[in-house]
């Protein structure tokens, strides 16, 4: 069943790959993808009833998106992009973030995995997994 709970709490970044080219992909410029690279950001996530809050911190930028799950919302991305955004919840706790902007796609998934926090960040070939740790 269902649960987003277990998403809720603050998680550190402990390993990431294909971050730098998922970000080209997107359309990130190099130095703002060389940034992202060396930062290893913190992840907290929140519930309040029927709203959830994923808080994306860094020394380098802060990013926080608020939405109910199953309801379209307008985000603001970090890197810049104005995305409608759909975040669904299925019955095996996948949180799947769909992304959409000018003619484009992507998809970030959520999972968590032994205790982990499991990132998924998929756009055309362009793939990224990024795993945090509970603090």
């Amino acid at each position: 069943m269902a649960n987003p709970d277990v998403f809720v709490g603050r998680w550190h970044l402990i390993s990431s790959e294909g971050f730098e080219e998922f970000m080209k992909e997107l359309g990130v410029g190099m130095a703002m993808r060389k940034m992202g690279s060396m930062a290893k950001p913190d992840v907290i996530i929140t519930r309040d009833g029927d709203k959830m809050n994923i808080k994306t911190e860094s020394t380098f930028k802060t990013s926080e998106c608020c939405f109910k799950i199953g309801e379209p919302f307008d985000e603001d991305t970090i890197d810049g992009r104005k995305t409608k955004t759909l975040i669904t919840l299925d019955e095996n706790n996948v949180l799947t973030q769909s992304q959409k902007w000018d003619g484009k796609e992507a998809t970030i998934t959520r999972k968590i995995v032994d205790g982990k926090l499991v990132v998924e960040c998929v756009m055309n070939s362009a793939k990224c997994t990024r795993v945090y740790q509970k603090v």
